[in-house]
């Protein structure tokens, strides 16, 4: 199976399971004139808790995209209100994200602060 295939099988059972559990995964999204213009992913990690997250409940919300004709009408802070208080009524600590600098004040908006930590990954 070629990597296209691969990751488009992976995330359609990764959709299908979360889907069946409204606790694990949200998926807020826009529709003007039955057109999806808008939307995010929110998703519940479970940790080790710590002095930053005493439950270890921690929210990650990725993928918040207004597409370009839309945009500047609160579509894009609509969704990420609706992660967010889904977190909170999932007694998560906190929502974690990575913002691009084009995003950067809805987040403020809504009241995400930046940190110091830097990011960093491996690849598997």
């Amino acid at each position: 199976m070629d990597v296209q295939a691969s990751w488009r099988a992976n995330a359609r059972a990764w959709f299908a399971r979360a889907l069946e559990d409204p606790a694990s995964a949200r998926f807020p999204v826009i529709d003007v004139a039955g057109t999806i213009v808008a939307s995010a992913i929110g998703t519940l990690e479970i940790g080790v808790p710590n002095p930053h997250c005493p439950r270890g409940r921690l929210v990650r919300l990725a993928n918040v995209v207004t597409v370009p004709e839309h945009r500047g009408q609160g579509f894009g802070t609509a969704v990420v209100r609706d992660v967010v208080a889904w977190a909170r009524s999932i007694d998560a600590d906190r929502v974690d994200l990575s913002a691009t600098p084009d995003g950067q004040r809805i987040y403020e908006r809504v009241g995400f602060i930046s940190t110091r930590a830097p990011r960093m990954k491996l690849v598997l």
